[in-house]
């Protein structure tokens, strides 16, 4: 028993009410909220579009230059937002983002989620309210958390049995169409060699936006032929929110898009071969994580708050047996660190410092341990077939790391990541292997303004 670490439910409670209020204090005064920037985005589109007749893409929200950078079907997907005023469609934001994020932690826990308890939960909860790329999803009304939501959605199916694994591929076709950056999970389907699941994907994406291009046409080649092409409505490229390898690139002064290519490659072809190696283990949850880690890095924008993707990461350290490099890692990805070179990234510091989140999701991808599945999985057929195989009692669930009054600190903040766990023990023969959406050039000097940052 760590020392320290109420035992009784009392002693819990007010550990909890002390916890959130550090909590409450941290998120009021260190990270400033974004006022809903990008909710106020996608609103003002709407409602351009819908009550105005107005262009999707010729709003810009008042006093900034930014406006709707996402594919049109995203536009089709946001339309219930002309029904409700902006307050209202900012509750309603809310509301869908803690969704999101309870089906995440749901997939991720499994059928042991009620083990947690109500303090395990709380706890979970209290950490997750730290960790910044959430804490921007909330604050700018984003729609990452619902994105993860689908992908993690066909995660579980794949990993379910052939009588879910049919439907694998709806979740992320949706996200696919929603916003670019899923589009890579396809890829993951292909590499498995998932051919029934990777065409479904296709099939949903492509069927979404011809919907919207029959809603309406000329957002449609204006989006495909224009605005998809034109960085410059997204964002500088070396705003030190941009953790991609484009946003390294070019905080260097490195235009040369070739050399973000041959990176890009490079990022792909790691990803490929540890990816294969995942889903020959019939480990779908590290291979969705590589994915998410991949899609970030070769984005030529990715904003902190698209950095949700992570979590899986997180999960799978925990499960694989690191819960103190997951508990590091996720500490620091709670520091808004990134930010202390945002007036000038030059220098070794600048270069190292600027780019931390980036190098930590580099890093995850490298040495992220796969195929690390309990000893009663380990046994059975490991197949890459076009066909799922057949649901049995030993299928692989995906749960969250157990939040017990008696963990240690490193272990629950690495939980509240969202950890995966496998059912049984996981100690036997382990190894540990080796948008364009968004945007933000701000327009004074405090890196936190809610007012003049945008990050669609």
């Amino acid at each position: 028993m760590t020392p320290g670490l109420p035992r009784t439910d009392r002693g819990r409670l007010l550990l909890l009410l002390a916890l959130a209020t550090v909590v409450t204090v941290f998120t009021a005064t260190v990270p400033l909220l974004r006022d809903w920037f990008d909710l106020r985005v996608y609103y003002g589109s709407i409602d351009t579009w819908v009550h105005h007749g107005g262009r999707i893409y010729d709003y810009r929200v008042p006093g900034t230059a930014y406006g709707f950078t996402y594919p049109p079907f995203a536009a089709v997907a946001m339309l219930p937002m002309a029904l409700l005023d902006l307050r209202t469609a900012i509750a309603a934001a809310l509301l869908l983002n803690l969704a999101a994020l309870a089906v995440i932690l749901r997939l991720l826990s499994g059928p042991g989620w009620r083990r947690h308890g109500w303090y395990g939960w709380a706890l979970i909860a209290c950490l997750l309210a730290l960790f910044e790329p959430l804490r921007d999803t909330f604050s700018f009304g984003q729609v990452n958390l619902l994105l993860l939501a689908l992908v993690l959605t066909d995660a579980a199916l794949l990993a379910g049995g052939r009588g879910c694994g049919r439907w694998a591929g709806v979740g992320i076709g949706l996200a696919a169409a929603i916003k670019l950056t899923p589009a890579l999970f396809i890829g993951l389907l292909l590499v498995a060699r998932r051919w029934r699941a990777a065409a479904l994907a296709t099939a949903v994406a492509l069927g979404a936006t011809a919907l919207a291009a029959w809603g309406d046409a000329d957002a449609s080649r204006f989006y495909w032929t224009d605005a998809l092409w034109d960085t410059s409505r997204i964002g500088r490229l070396g705003y030190v929110s941009n953790q991609s390898v484009q946003g390294i690139l070019a905080r260097l002064g490195e235009p040369d898009r070739a050399v973000w290519a041959v990176a890009v490659l490079l990022i792909l072809g790691v990803w490929s071969l540890r990816a294969r190696r995942a889903v020959a283990a019939e480990d779908w949850t590290a291979a969705f994580a590589l994915t998410g880690l991949a899609a970030c890095l070769v984005s030529p924008i990715t904003w902190v708050h698209h950095l949700v993707w992570l979590l899986p990461s997180f999960a799978v350290l925990v499960r694989s047996g690191h819960p103190r490099i997951a508990g590091a890692l996720y500490a620091v990805l709670c520091t808004s660190v990134v930010w202390l070179w945002f007036d000038d990234a030059s220098g070794v510091d600048g270069f190292l410092g600027s780019n931390t989140y980036a190098w930590i999701t580099l890093g995850l991808l490298l040495w992220l341990p796969v195929g690390q599945l309990p000893s009663d999985r380990r046994t059975g057929s490991r197949s890459t077939s076009t066909t799922t195989a057949a649901p049995s009692p030993t299928a692989p669930t995906i749960r969250l790391a157990s939040v017990q009054a008696e963990a240690d600190s490193s272990g629950t903040a690495a939980a509240a990541a969202g950890s995966v766990v496998a059912p049984g023990r996981a100690e036997d023969r382990r190894e540990v292997s080796s948008e364009p959406t968004g945007s933000t050039l701000a327009a004074d000097r405090n890196p936190q303004s809610s007012s003049e940052r945008a990050s669609s």
